[in-house]
């Protein structure tokens, strides 16, 4: 088992030794964010910002435009949610290519408590127009997200966790196109990030099809040929139901194929201070919710 951030902060390094364009910028949290070794490795691709995110984006969206393909990452709490504004008019309205890489994102983030528990950032950037939504569910799959968000034009905004999660994942990665984990019948299961373990355990009980829906937006329409074939959908996330994963499923349906859908995730509240375990059972994240929801 190895964390989401683990996987970016050795893919990124990989990259850079091929890429003489990547460049890296933290805010203050380089261990956090695993960017200790691009640090290192590459001193004059690196820059400090210092604990002033807007600054950082701003300063991400120049090197962009010159040009470069830089990496912005910080918390999730700070990135995007601190910058919001500067991330809509210097990265998206230039239609600038940076790639905002955040960590510690939802309740899985644990004991460091609500403060620090991102839970509305994918609904806040598959708001903005030209933004990319990638939420990938393990060490591997973020690897091969990173390596194709570089080939991406435009910008980008990746979403991993805190803890190490269990390795899920061997097809490989296109932007845009979820992967199907396992094939059943009547009811399809839809989840993303460190959940998507739960939805495959509970889909291997109940004998459901699983499908990892690692990109948020661009959304594949092939889930509406998959909802065709069900009785019920149910997705699952570690993020508000209101306008994250579940949201995005939704008004695909809504518009095309309209069907049962139960939507599993934190509702209209905060996080708040325990292990990622404790938190998936409070807040319904558990193999037991999903199935009972079936």
């Amino acid at each position: 088992m190895k964390s989401t951030r683990e996987g970016y902060g050795e893919m990124i390094v990989e990259l850079a030794r091929k890429n003489k364009n990547i460049v890296a910028l933290s805010a203050d949290l380089t261990e956090s964010v695993r960017l200790t070794d691009f640090q290192k490795k590459f001193p004059k691709r690196f820059f400090q910002a210092g604990v002033a995110e807007a600054n950082m984006i701003g300063m991400a969206a120049g090197l962009a435009l010159e040009g470069k393909i830089p990496f912005v990452s910080s918390f999730a709490v700070f990135v995007p949610n601190r910058c919001l504004d500067h991330i809509r008019q210097s990265v998206c309205y230039t239609d600038a290519n940076v790639k905002i890489v955040s960590t510690h994102a939802g309740i899985i983030t644990g004991p460091d408590g609500a403060t620090h528990q991102a839970l509305e950032d994918i609904a806040i950037m598959r708001a903005l127009p030209g933004m990319t939504v990638i939420v990938p569910c393990d060490y591997d799959q973020t690897k091969k997200a990173i390596k194709a968000v570089v080939k991406h034009k435009g910008p980008v905004y990746v979403r991993l966790t805190r803890p190490k999660t269990e390795a899920l994942t061997k097809q490989p990665f296109k932007i845009g196109k979820c992967n199907v984990l396992r094939k059943g019948k009547d009811v399809t299961i839809i989840a993303c990030g460190p959940v998507v373990y739960e939805a495959l355990e509970a889909g291997n009980k109940i004998n459901a099809t699983v499908i990892n829906c690692h990109t948020i937006k661009p959304l594949d329409k092939t889930i509406i040929k998959y909802a065709k074939k069900s009785k019920k959908l149910i997705t699952v996330e570690d993020h508000q139901i209101n306008g994250g994963l579940g949201g995005a499923i939704a008004e695909l349906l809504g518009e095309n194929h309209p069907v049962k859908l139960k939507r599993i995730g934190v509702k209209n509240s905060f996080g708040e201070s325990g292990t990622p375990e404790e938190l998936k059972k409070k807040f319904g994240l558990t193999i037991k919710n999903i199935i009972k929801k079936n």
